[in-house]
């Protein structure tokens, strides 16, 4: 709903102050394009364009069409060398990683990702992590994160548990241990 993908049934959604329904479609539109950054589960690169292409067309959406953004935001995650490849010639933790670049390039007012080490082993998903969370604090970039995953846990500020589609309580990483 963040996104303006989906529309509340009760309330209202802001977006630095914007209310979300008062945007209109082509409003939405640009707020995702110019204002937030997307992690998915499954990566969604699009596999016909290489890793450097993947992350520039984030650019070119935002009106910011930069090939030295882009390069440098794979340098960042540590993908240099690897700009001509495809998804399909990447590991899981390194199509992870062109998808945070591809979230970050822009820097955005917030990311959302959805169960961004859930394809991922324990180490790759700590270094995937820490990578982004990273980046945000840098940049002053919210993240938003969903996730099953308590160890994420530990690289959040703020904790909110969701059962049944209703926030029942913020906890600490201690007691997601629970």
């Amino acid at each position: 709903m963040i996104a303006g993908l989906d529309r509340p049934t009760k309330g209202r959604i802001e977006v630095e102050g914007q209310d979300l329904e008062n945007l209109g479609e082509k409003g939405r539109t640009a707020l995702r394009r110019m204002k937030l950054g997307f992690i998915f589960q499954f990566f969604n690169l699009l596999p016909t364009l290489t890793t450097f292409e993947n992350v520039f067309l984030s650019l070119e959406l935002a009106n910011r069409p930069d090939p030295d953004t882009a390069l440098t935001a794979l340098k960042e995650v540590g993908l240099e060398g690897k700009e001509q490849r495809f998804p399909n010639e990447l590991s899981g933790g390194e199509q992870q990683r062109v998808a945070i670049a591809r979230a970050i390039v822009k820097r955005p007012t917030i990311i959302l990702a959805d169960e961004p080490t859930g394809n991922l082993d324990t180490a790759t998903g700590n270094q995937v992590l820490e990578l982004l969370t990273r980046r945000c604090r840098e940049f002053d970039t919210t993240l938003i994160m969903a996730t099953h995953t308590p160890l994420t846990c530990r690289y959040a500020t703020r904790i909110l548990r969701m059962v049944d589609g209703v926030t029942t309580e913020e906890t600490s990483c201690e007691e997601m241990g629970r």
